[in-house]
């Protein structure tokens, strides 16, 4: 486990006995918890990546809509209408 062998694991929980008592089955405790929640943390990430992967590729396979006929598009486009009127003289284009 960890390329430690059975002294060094021995000399390991000697150590941490020494540092931490009778707090050590708190310390250890409390360490798996921290580590359960980051585990679960990393979980709804990767879960998160997972869907927005999912939301891209359901995106990129839609199918597209059909352009609109060309009747629709007529009806959509403004049209030029003359003016109904003679345009009315100016001063401007007598002088010439």
């Amino acid at each position: 486990m960890f390329g430690l062998s059975s002294p060094e694991m021995l000399m390991f929980g000697i150590i941490a006995l020494l540092l931490f008592g009778k707090r050590l089955p708190e310390v250890a405790r409390s360490l798996g918890k921290g580590m359960t929640e980051f585990k679960k943390g990393i979980r709804g990430v990767e879960d998160d990546m997972r869907s927005a992967y999912r939301d891209v590729e359901r995106e990129v396979h839609r199918p597209r809509p059909d352009p609109a006929p060309n009747k629709d598009r007529e009806l959509l486009t403004p049209k030029f209408e003359p003016p109904k009127t003679e345009p009315v003289a100016t001063g401007t284009d007598e002088q010439s």
